[in-house]
């Protein structure tokens, strides 16, 4: 695999470097850093036109769906804005938000434009993301290895934190961390927390499935599962059966006959609804309670964040997240979960501003995926980054996310301009 330009060359280098950036606690530093520098390139292309070298032109004009993300994206600033004005929280901290929106919410925007725009292939994304696989099983054995040998949970915490950041733990590197609810390791790779690993690790997989050639297929499949595993979260392994076989199994609704099969299957719901319905209930308290705690303060953060927004801020939200109390273990309100968090910080009008580019995006692929092949990455990304938002912040989580992004930008260009999308 062979960058074709130096624009394919840098996205390729940058993510095939995910491990060295995360030894030295840069990850979180690289992600904006590379979505503004392509940000910078799409405006320069745009603008020159021909006059730019031909490996490096712009593969068209800007998608629908890409504005949609980039107006969406703006109304969220203005939102931070109107927020921060009602709550009169002066200057300096509308500011240091605004540097938080560019390094967090501008991220899912700029990164399909990237892709929609720029001459990157999906097979560079593909295979590079099999490489981060190598990295990750050739030092699988020493982290796995780490708590029972001795070795300390944290390695060190960079000095880029001075950078600012939304904590310590985005320029931290670890080993593993420990479990406070059972006291046993998890964990996280280059990620800042377990659970988000094991969604790193479903991406990974999603894109593994796409790879040609079978040895850096198996690499990165192997590293995926094996991510998700040690991570122990109760969402990855959700997302690796979902987001894996739901986009293969959509072509079928355009088969006669599993219309048939829906149809037969449905009227015997009406024989075993009852038992499924009660198998079903048991199986979500099952799933709850494997981690209850976690369950329990999750449930908590998001009644505590509907209850204020819906009383205090509904338009425009409080502008940030607050300190929790002690029946949240001192969880910021706001945090933990995407959809509710929008509502808190930003109000309807920020949740709206990322619900309907999110919608826009997920139909587009759920069409194209329900017609061919070219759209399962797409869908399993669309549905790795929905379970990821009802856990967690996507915005602050984009950084690493930055590779599937890039994804939905070739994919929306290639629906506009299917002659172009392998340039």
């Amino acid at each position: 695999m062979i960058a074709q330009n130096p624009i394919e060359r840098l996205v390729y280098r940058t993510l095939v470097l995910t491990w060295p950036f995360y030894a030295v606690g840069a990850l979180y530093i690289v992600g904006p850093v590379l979505a503004w520098v392509l940000a910078g390139l799409v405006v320069l292309v745009l603008y020159l036109g021909p006059a730019v070298r031909e490996d490096m032109q712009a593969t068209g004009s800007i998608p629908p769906v890409i504005w949609g993300w980039l107006a969406g994206m703006f109304v969220m600033l203005v939102a931070l804005w109107v927020g921060h004005l009602d709550w009169g929280l002066g200057t300096g901290k509308t500011i240091k938000s605004s540097i938080g929106w560019a390094k967090g919410w501008a991220l899912l925007a700029l990164f399909p434009l990237a892709g929609a725009i720029l001459p990157i292939r999906r097979e560079t994304l593909i295979r590079a993301q099999c490489v981060v696989g190598l990295w990750t099983l050739i030092l699988a054995p020493v982290l796995l290895a780490a708590p029972y040998i001795g070795l300390p949970e944290r390695i060190f915490t960079s000095p880029l934190k001075a950078v600012g950041g939304p904590g310590p733990e985005y320029f931290s590197v670890y080993f593993f961390t420990w479990d406070p609810a059972s006291w046993t390791p998890r964990w996280q790779f280059y990620a800042p927390w377990s659970p988000f690993a094991a969604l790193l690790g479903t991406i990974m997989v999603l894109f593994a499935l796409e790879e040609k050639n079978i040895k850096w297929r198996s690499i990165g499949i192997a590293a995926g599962v094996v991510m998700i595993f040690a991570s122990k979260s109760r969402m990855g392994l959700v997302g690796l059966v979902a987001c894996t076989i739901g986009p293969r199994l959509l072509p079928l609704i355009l088969r006669g006959w599993a219309w048939q099969v829906l149809a037969a299957f449905t009227a015997s719901m009406s024989v075993l609804g009852t038992a499924l319905a009660t198998t079903a209930t048991d199986a979500v308290s099952a799933f709850k309670g494997a981690r209850a705690d976690s369950t329990r303060v999750r449930e908590t953060l998001q009644r505590i964040a509907t209850e204020r927004w819906q009383n205090d801020g509904y338009w425009f939200g409080h502008a940030t997240v607050q300190p929790g109390s002690h029946a949240v273990e001192y969880m910021p309100i706001g945090s933990h979960h995407t959809w509710y968090g929008l509502l808190f910080v930003k109000g309807l009008v920020g949740f709206l501003a990322f619900l309907v580019p999110f919608v826009w995006q997920t139909a587009l692929a759920m069409r194209d995926a329900a017609m061919g092949p070219r759209g399962r990455l797409p869908l399993g990304i669309m549905m790795t980054l929905t379970l990821l938002s009802f856990g967690e912040n996507i915005e602050i989580e984009a950084y690493l996310l930055w590779p599937a992004l890039v994804v939905l930008g070739i994919h929306a260009r290639e629906l506009e301009k299917p002659t172009l999308s392998t340039r």
